[in-house]
């Protein structure tokens, strides 16, 4: 039976790939992503080209310890208007996110990257267009109370197929692209890769 190595530990994309019947086995990078970004930020590069490039890194990371082995790596980042907001570290600097896309548009962009012995084969980054409600600071903080820990920590302040859901006055664009793996196109290559 064909596999890939999953190079992440988010249960969300995990869910994803068995889902659409995509044999995985986790093996999380664990790679410390936040130099990385502040590097690529000094350089001035966009936050879709810090998503490809993380997504990557983990990729590559994890296949260099299994030979001939398809590894997935994923990424996912939020642009607002060309700056890059990554992932809450507590409750107080994700209710200041929420309150930077309170009531605007933003992008949510996920990248993922096939490598195999070590090198990138394929990659692909999707994107999607959300919008946000005005809401209130009141607001902002029930919705941040109904929030677990790990759904916090672990998409980037909202959870579109739960709770954050209610935040968005439109959004526009694949859902499993703003879940954090666009899996149709990840299909697509692992079909004509068999």
């Amino acid at each position: 039976m064909f596999e890939i190595i999953l190079a992440s530990k988010s249960k969300v994309r995990e869910e994803i790939l068995k889902k659409n019947k995509i044999n995985c086995n986790v093996e999380p990078s664990n790679v410390d992503e936040e130099p990385v970004k502040n590097s690529l930020i000094n350089e001035g590069v966009t936050p879709e080209i810090i998503s490809k490039n993380l997504a990557e890194l983990k990729a590559n990371k994890v296949s260099q310890k299994f030979t001939d082995t398809l590894v997935l790596g994923a990424d996912s980042v939020i642009d607002l208007n060309g700056q890059l907001i990554s992932k809450p570290n507590d409750r107080n600097e994700a209710l200041n996110i929420l309150k930077r896309l309170n009531g605007k548009s933003h992008n949510l962009i996920s990248s993922v990257c096939m490598s195999k012995n070590g090198s990138m084969v394929w990659n692909y980054t999707d994107k999607a267009s959300l919008t946000m409600k005005l809401l209130s600071d009141n607001q902002l903080k029930e919705y941040l109370q109904k929030i677990s820990d790990e759904a916090l920590y672990s998409y980037n302040v909202y959870q579109i197929e739960g709770e954050g859901r209610k935040l968005f006055s439109s959004i526009d664009g694949d859902e499993d692209t703003i879940m954090g793996l666009p899996v149709k196109k990840i299909k697509e290559y692992i079909e004509n890769y068999k």
